[in-house]
């Protein structure tokens, strides 16, 4: 299983939004090397969900459910997108200012690569984040 984190702006999609839906896709990528990501998401694989711009934080996590495919938003169908999953929400959300302080995660594309908006999390960076806000392997499970 493989880790990322998707940013959404809250004001355009909303983690409230995605908890309605359960299912989305995650379209409007339009950059190569968050495409290159998409096109690396495998089903099952887990994401955390990040609220960018407002807020600045870790809000939740969403589980892959359809591997990549034409982002129908678009015409050219040079872009690709993935379907997510309502998995549950961070208890204490994890803000930007909190990953920063931390030293174990100033390799975090967050930090390196603030614009990209879909990125891999390692292994030991996901167990770290997930500790932050308070979320359990049950919490995953369920």
């Amino acid at each position: 299983m493989n880790y990322w984190l998707i940013k959404s702006e809250p004001d355009a999609f909303s983690w409230q939004e995605q908890i309605q839906n359960n299912i989305e896709p995650w379209t409007g990528i339009r950059n190569h090397q968050a495409k290159k990501n998409l096109q690396s998401m495998k089903n099952g694989d887990l994401a955390f969900f990040y609220h960018s711009n407002v807020g600045k934080e870790i809000v939740g996590i969403v589980r892959i459910v359809k591997e990549a495919y034409p982002d129908p938003t678009d015409p050219d169908q040079k872009w690709s997108c993935v379907d997510v999953q309502t998995v549950c929400s961070v208890p204490t959300p994890v803000t930007l200012k909190q990953i920063k302080a931390i030293p174990e995660l100033q390799e975090v594309s967050l930090i390196k690569q603030s614009r990209l908006s879909v990125m891999p999390i390692t292994p030991e960076h996901w167990k770290l984040l997930c500790n932050l806000g308070g979320i359990t392997q049950a919490d995953i499970k369920k």
